[in-house]
This record gives C-alpha cells, structure tokens and sequence, in this order.
C-alpha cells in the first residue's frame, strides 16, 4: 500500500509526520492476516524515511528491486494528492506491477485513473475486494476495471498493524476509528452514505493493543463526528476511564451542537479526551445556510463556550464560500471583520482556514459547474484542491482576495507576538501557576508555542500564495 506524497509543503502538513492515513494500514493489516502466502507493507511517501531519487522523491524504482511487488495498492482518498498517484501508478506499471487505487476521489471518478495508469479502481470500500483481486492474481488471473463490492462488517476488521510501515519515521498519533458515513448533508463534503459503526468494545480492543504492542499514548479518533454513536462512545470512554484513567491522549472530531450533551462531555473528559476538532466552517449566517450547516452564529458561540470550557479547541473554517443565487452577496472587508470577531469572541486554542475545496461528488462542485465558476482542471489541477489554493473565480470579491483570506486572518491569529508571549509565560510561571494554577498556564503557554511554528508556516504558504496567483491572471 502506498500513500501519496502531498503536492505542497503546505500549513498543515507537518502533522502527518506523525502519523499515516489509517485506511491504508487497514487493508494491508487485511492481507496480512486473512491471506496465507501474502505479504504486505505500507509506504507513507508523507513519513518517509528511505531511499530517495535525486529530485527528492520516494525511489520506488529501488524499492522494488528491493523487496519486489506482485500488485501495489494505492491511497486515493485526497484530490490533490491524484497527480502523484498516477504517477506512482505508472512507475510500477511499467515495471509489470498490478496497480489497484481505491478511496474516496476514484470512487467519485473511476474511469479517469483507468486512463491514468491504474489497472482496476475499487469504488467505495477495499477490505472485502482486495482479497478477491490478489486472489485472482494467485490463480493466474488479472480483474481489471471498475470494481464494486458490499461493505465490510465493520465488527470483523482487524486491529491496524502500523507495524506494517516500512521506512517511516515513529508514529507519535496513531489514528483510529469505528464509525463510517455522516447523516449530515454538508453541501461541500462527500460523506453522505448513511452511518454505521462497530461495537464500543472493538474500538477499546485496538486501543488496548496499541497501548501494548507499541506503547501508544497519543490517539486520533478519525470519525467524522463520533457522537453519530452517542451510546457507543459513552461505553467507550467508561472503558478507557476504568483501563487508563486519564493516562492516554485522544483528539476527536465532533459536531458543535454536541456542547448540549453534559454527560458525553464528561465522559470524554474523564477518558483523557483532550482536543476536540470542531467544523465551525463559517461566522457568517447566510454562508452556514448554503452549507446546510442548520445551526446559526449565536448558537454556535454559545456551543463553543462549553467545549472551550473543557477542552482545547481546533476550530475548522471555510473562506469566501460562494452563496448561490439570489443570496446578498458579502464583500471581502466584511467578511474577514466577521472571521476576526468570531474567532476572537470564541477564545478558541487553534485555527485552521482553509478555501472552499469543490470535491468531486459533492453538490458544492455541482453548482459552481453549473454557474460556470470552476476553473477548468487543465488550468487548476487536483494537485490544488487541498484547501489552500482557490479553485474557483468568485462573484463577490476578486481571485486574489479569495486566495489571500485565509492567510490573512491566519497571520493575524499566529501573530509574531507569540514570540515575546513564550519567553515572558515562562519567566513568570511561578506566581501564575500559583495564582491560576497549572492547567491555565500550560494551556495558555502551549498555544503560543504552537502559534509561533504557525506563525513561520504561515508567511512561507504566502511565497506559494503569490507564485498560484501570477499563474491565472
């Protein structure tokens, strides 16, 4: 299985130098075990440790000549990563390897891989069919094309092997999960297959392994929204709460409106929860309309006080979301106002600001085709369509303004003021820890060291910002 590299260096990618995606582990961990004669192994080009070419890529020439592949299966999941992955399709295509994509992007555009190198496209999700295809390979066959099969019980998918990562560096944040699909109808997102899920015990098995097998402390709950399973996640973290205490670290993602739930909070407190990922996606009521977010600005804040309360917060926004027709349109000025005022009033710990990315198959892509707003892909590639770069020609604000947005409320919030905050928080731990304690200034502390590597990051994306922009007018 092999994940593919990132286009960019971009913000947020230094994170996923501690860690991997966690499907891809999943299915080699799948072959491993219920495939005799088989052997799998995972390359993260994004954690990637081993031989390079001289332009700096991941030497997969090499690597095969090492340990050679019979079929190589590749992690589609993220548009912008598509470039690389029909590259890394033709590299061992060429070399007589079977190659296999599968994730959520070549489910939505199946045949546009065939045409780039990809010998079958499985649709939807591989635990069941990857052993069908290598099966067939056993038997002296080849399946080729568009594949499609039921969808595992999530109850019988194994516990992932992250030993399986060849040439990666230690992962320090290892991903889990146990709920697939969102009921939500978010005009931007993809995942609108109805939810389903495993038990709470399952999940609190891969937890205890991991724990014991590779001394894991730090978890990433990859559900979309955990408290789809509200009841399931209660016996979860009871679980953990009686095994661990508060000895392990969990990030999750969660939906505001879950701020109401005082019984689910505690728990997620008590069981060592310490982040929450929360998708704010817009201060503005009219853009939280055409989302189909169904909450309102007021109601949000109100939420965020609750979780902020509790937990620290990484708040998610979208940039300049294109309203449909007939909408008051809201000029750039205004907007970034709105951001500011959120963002400052919500007290949040972290931020991420990201352009809206027009998916393929979701309705958002839909409309902007329609209006004729999306740049033609010849122009703007999937490689860009990772939420920094703008993908489509606004009617209520110009390109560059959509483009420099993010960036613009990002410096504001990762302000070179952290610097000086550092050192001062530091020299005055004492009479702080011992007038507010030492969770408030750890908190508080640990922001600004955060804020000063995203301060850096942040003036770096714009070099990129200005490149992208020359390059449509």
């Amino acid at each position: 299985m092999i994940i593919p590299a990132f286009p960019y260096a971009g913000i947020f990618n230094r994170f996923h130098k501690k860690i991997t995606a966690l499907g891809a582990v999943v299915i080699a961990t799948v072959v491993n075990q219920f495939l005799p004669g088989w052997r799998a192994e995972v390359i993260d080009e994004n954690n990637y440790i081993g031989p390079r070419t001289p332009e700096g890529k991941v030497d997969h020439t090499a690597l095969q000549q090492q340990t050679p592949a019979d079929a190589i299966g590749v992690y589609c999941g993220l548009s912008s990563t598509m470039p690389r992955a029909w590259k890394i399709a033709q590299i061992y295509k060429n070399l007589g390897v079977l190659t296999i994509a599968g994730g959520r992007h070549v489910s939505f555009a199946p045949q546009e891989s065939l045409d780039h190198g990809f010998d079958v496209v499985v649709v939807d999700e591989g635990e069941n069919v990857i052993l069908e295809i290598l099966q067939d390979i056993e038997n002296n066959g080849k399946l080729a094309g568009i594949i499609k099969r039921t969808a595992p019980n999530l109850e019988t998918i194994p516990v992932p092997d992250f030993g399986l990562l060849r040439f990666a560096k230690k992962i320090k944040i290892y991903p889990i999960s146990r709920i697939r699909g969102c009921k939500m109808k978010c005009e931007f997102c993809t995942v609108n297959e109805a939810p389903r899920w495993s038990s709470a015990a399952h999940l609190f098995a891969q937890v205890c392994w991991l724990v014991e097998t590779r001394k894991a402390k730090s978890f990433f709950i990859a559900d979309d929204r955990l408290e789809e399973d509200r009841n399931g996640y209660l016996e979860f973290f009871q679980l953990i709460k009686n095994r661990f205490g508060k000895k392990l670290k969990f990030t999750v993602q969660v939906r505001l409106a879950a701020a109401e739930d005082t019984e689910l909070l505690i728990a997620m407190k008590e069981a060592g929860v310490a982040v929450v990922c929360i998708g704010f996606e817009s201060p503005i009521d009219t853009e939280l309309k055409a989302m189909h977010k169904g909450t309102t600005v007021a109601k949000m804040l109100a939420h965020t006080k609750m979780w902020v309360k509790n937990f620290s917060v990484h708040g998610m926004f979208i940039f300049g979301y294109p309203l449909p027709p007939g909408v008051e349109l809201i000029d750039f000025r205004t907007r970034i106002r709105l951001f500011k005022k959120f963002i400052k009033n919500s007290r949040i710990d972290t931020i991420q600001i990201m352009h809206p990315i027009p998916l393929i198959g979701s309705k958002l892509r839909d409309r902007l085709e329609k209006a004729n707003q999306l740049f033609p892909l010849g122009q703007v590639g999937w490689d860009r369509y990772s939420g920094e770069f703008a993908c489509y020609r606004p009617n209520d604000m110009t390109l560059e303004q959509l483009q420099k947005g993010p960036t613009q409320i990002m410096k504001w919030f990762y302000s070179w003021h952290a610097w000086y905050r550092v050192p001062i928080r530091t020299l005055t731990m004492p009479l702080s820890c011992l007038i507010s304690g030492w969770p408030k200034w750890h908190r508080k502390w640990f922001d600004d060291v955060v804020k000063i590597g995203a301060n850096i990051l942040v003036r770096r994306q714009e070099k990129e910002e200005q490149k992208y922009i020359r390059s449509l007018m």
